[in-house]
């Protein structure tokens, strides 16, 4: 009787299945959760038919004004807070010195007053944005 012998796999069959069992489970858990990244604070936006702004960048910086005129910024986990105009000047101008080319939107509520959004606006070209879009929802 002879005894059987356990065949030793080379190195160059190493079986791949369960890692792309794990790739797939990574591609989906990353298609649920990129959409949820580029919430910002709700506001009302205004309606208006216009073209869709060309954006190489994936990711914008969001600026929201709120009807009460409270900034918020999209940078990290304080977009719940409220941020003074100058806060969000100066770290507006910390992300434009990194990259200069980075589209800028203003996500405006409908029912605040033009001269906030001008002011932001002027605030926003002064931290180093050479231009802002103005996020609208189409009727």
């Amino acid at each position: 009787m002879t005894r059987g012998r356990i065949k030793h796999r080379p190195m160059s069959e190493i079986n791949v299945v369960p890692y792309i069992d794990v790739m797939l489970v990574l591609l989906v858990i990353f298609m649920v959760t990129a959409p949820l990244l580029m919430q910002g604070v709700k506001v009302d936006l205004p309606e208006a038919a216009s073209d869709p702004v060309e954006n190489q960048d994936p990711e914008p910086l969001i600026v929201s004004i709120n009807a009460a005129g409270e900034l918020f910024l999209n940078l990290g986990a304080e977009q719940v807070q409220a941020l003074s105009l100058a806060t969000v000047k100066q770290r507006v101008s910390v992300v434009m010195r990194r990259n200069p080319k980075k589209p800028v939107m203003v996500w405006g509520d409908r029912h605040v007053a033009y001269g906030e959004v001008v002011v932001l606006m002027s605030a926003l070209q002064e931290a180093g944005a050479p231009s802002i879009g103005l996020v609208t929802e189409s009727p």
